[in-house]
């Protein structure tokens, strides 16, 4: 829409040029194609030849504007560039893929109306195509990169950072997606949920970190029973949950004996299952019913004495799992490279340009020192480009580096001989790119700057006509608000990824993923008086057990709420898995964190009894292990001086969305392959 916008424009102000009631029927037409695509919109995204079809409007749009610039003169025309604002467009909304193929038209589109058109100075189709070539393809590696930060983000948001398992969030989205599937189709599609036998004991004899080796080991071993398709969640503190894609009763029933064999050896376990369509016709269903059959096989299985022996078996099994890290400083680094690789993509084109194309210009020299200081500035930047990206005045570099490359540029537009000569695209191409990977407070003077100074260089120097300053300007600042909007909208889904990648999708507190994260940053800041208190909640599986895991969740998330209106706002708190909370206190020596630890076991009576331990930086240990060792010890201390009641069951609070199970628990028949007690 923008391209026959523009056209139109211009060629209605200026009615006595050649061609012009050919040229504005070809402009009224593409945007009255550009209107229907628009209108059309939400149905091409539903179709299957959704690809087909967009690929098909852009090569009509490409063959308009082509079309448009061979009318009014060539390359040289105000129009004339339209095809490359289209390249750096499309390396922006399109994937790679399908970049590659719009890519190689633009410039065939391009080199059509060069070599067609009318005669346009040496070099200057040359500069123009090379200098939008590298901004496009900047700009599409920028928007590859950010794209893959996304994917690595999403996954990471899904993946429970102890047993690398999805955790309930993925595992509910995957369990939701192929239920959808299986529906659609007619097919089977199985839910397994497991819950480890009196893994309380392992926590309470052995410690959270043996507990922890436990649930690790756990994940990795459903996860390498299971088969290809199948995905393998933890969908709460011991309870696990698979889903068995194209699995019927009897495939379920093989897969579930061969899991409960390699289980028994180190974490026992309840299994129950359900199938679609056999057992259930709903999500919903499927869930209760596989729920209820857990507790059916628990209460068969009556489980024996707990030794130590799977505990140690785990610990010496399991390896320590690592989250994959999804860093602000490496999206920082890119974005300071590809500002260093622009100068040196637009300089080395200019620097070709004068040692080809301009043997007699009388501002050779000068021109070239410019490029040559721009390219080597450039260079430095990609050099420096880890070193920058940790730099607290990381801001200050890279608009001190934009403000100097903008500088020489418009030194060389002005020596090259105006606003509409080759080089004056120097200064203009990159606008872009700056919105697509710059922070807006710095962006957005540095594009004002610029688009003042063409003006500028338009008005003192000089220009061949105010409608190729304002078409190619327009059509300029056009493109980079489109970058712009990608580039937002990219920022928008980051930071909503890295906020779930972060957040307990139960309590909506910090996971065990974003604690630690925390701490680190807290820890860099802090000197001393700083506390961490572990939290486990007394006999809480007796109401998993007796009143079923969506009770379960309730309490759960009244303990989160609770820990955060008691504490300090600087304070931190974070669920690590199951019952077990931790709150970092930012600013408590060892006697304030005991009288913390106090007021939030008399504010957790109100439903629950906790046992909390307590740690401080210094005394008890200078980094998160070693205060979590000491607290951990704390904790197992004290519980054992202390006898607790069960916790109450929620009563009449909402109940979270999507639970398993129902507060009641019923007892329902096993499914055949249960193995009896």
């Amino acid at each position: 829409m923008l391209s026959p916008a523009a056209a139109m424009i211009y060629i209605l102000g200026t009615p006595h040029g050649p061609h012009r009631p050919v040229m504005l029927a070809v402009a009224a037409g593409m945007a009255l194609l550009g209107l229907l695509a628009w209108a059309s919109a939400p149905a091409v995204a539903r179709s299957r030849l959704r690809v087909p079809i967009q690929l098909a409007s852009a090569v009509v749009s490409l063959l308009g504007v082509s079309g448009l610039a061979l009318l009014d003169g060539g390359v040289t025309s105000p129009l004339g560039a339209l095809e490359l604002f289209s390249l750096v467009f499309f390396a922006v909304v399109l994937p790679a893929r399908m970049f590659a193929p719009m890519a190689l038209l633009c410039v065939a589109a391009y080199a059509t109306v060069a070599l067609a058109g009318g005669a346009a100075p040496p070099g200057f189709a040359w500069v123009f195509a090379f200098t939008y070539g590298g901004v496009a393809y900047l700009a599409m590696r920028h928007s590859a990169a950010l794209a893959s930060l996304r994917r690595r983000l999403g996954e990471v948001s899904r993946i429970d950072a102890l047993t690398g398992c999805l955790n309930r969030r993925g595992f509910d989205e995957r369990l939701e997606t192929e239920f959808a599937d299986a529906a659609r189709r007619g097919g089977p599609v199985t839910l397994v949920l497991a819950d480890l036998d009196r893994f309380k004991e392992v926590n309470d004899r052995h410690g959270h970190r043996a507990g922890d080796e436990m649930l690790a080991w756990t994940g990795r071993t459903l996860a390498r029973g299971i088969r290809g398709n199948d995905s393998v969640g933890r969908i709460g503190g011991d309870e696990f949950a698979a889903v068995l894609v194209d699995a019927d009763a009897d495939d379920a029933r093989s897969v579930v004996d061969r899991l409960r064999a390699d289980l028994d050896a180190v974490s026992p376990a309840s299994i129950g299952y359900a199938s679609y369509p056999a057992d259930a016709d709903s999500l919903a269903a499927l869930r209760q019913l596989a729920d209820e059959r857990v507790y059916a096989d628990k209460l068969a299985r009556q489980p024996g004495e707990l030794s130590g022996e799977p505990a140690a078996r785990a610990r010496v099994q399991v390896e320590r799992r690592t989250t994959p890290a999804v860093t602000g400083r490496e999206r920082r680094r890119r974005s300071v490279a590809d500002g260093g690789w622009l100068g040196v993509s637009v300089c080395t084109v200019g620097l070709g340009y004068v040692l080809l194309f301009a043997q007699g210009h009388p501002h050779r020299i000068g021109m070239g020192v410019l490029l040559a200081a721009g390219w080597l500035l450039g260079a430095l930047v990609v050099a420096g480009a880890e070193w920058l990206s940790r730099s607290a005045a990381l801001l200050w570099w890279m608009a001190s580096f934009g403000l100097v490359e903008f500088v020489l540029s418009t030194g060389i537009v002005a020596f090259s001989g105006g606003a509409t000569s080759a080089l004056a695209v120097g200064l203009l191409a990159p606008m872009p790119l700056i919105s697509l990977s710059t922070p807006p407070r710095v962006g957005v003077p540095l594009l004002g700057l610029i688009s003042s100074c063409y003006l500028a260089v338009a008005v003192f120097v000089g220009a061949a006509s105010p409608w190729h300053v304002a078409v190619q300007l327009g059509g300029t600042i056009a493109v980079t608000m489109a970058c712009g909007s990608q580039g937002a909208e990219a920022g928008r889904q980051r930071r909503r990824l890295t906020e779930l990648s972060r957040m307990d999708a139960l309590t909506g507190i910090l996971n065990r993923h974003g604690f630690e994260q925390q701490f680190a940053a807290t820890l860099g800041r802090a000197h001393s008086d700083l506390s961490l208190l572990i939290l486990d909640l007394d006999r809480f599986k007796e109401v998993n057990d007796r009143h079923g895991h969506a009770a379960g969740d309730a309490l759960l998330t009244w303990v989160a709420g609770t820990l955060r209106e008691h504490v300090e706002p600087s304070d931190v708190v974070g669920r690590l898995g199951g019952d077990e909370f931790v709150v970092l206190l930012a600013c408590a020596d060892t006697a304030e964190a005991a009288a913390i630890a106090d007021r939030l076991r008399s504010a957790l009576a109100e439903r629950t009894s906790a046992s909390i331990g307590t740690a401080t930086l210094g005394p008890h240990g200078s980094d998160f292990d070693a205060l979590y060792a000491h607290a951990d010890a704390d904790l197992y201390a004290r519980k054992g001086r202390r006898s607790a009641p069960p916790p109450a069951p929620a009563q009449n609070r909402r109940r979270p969305a999507r639970g398993y199970g129902h507060a009641e628990r019923r007892e329902a028949p096993a499914p055949d392959g249960l193995r009896p007690a």
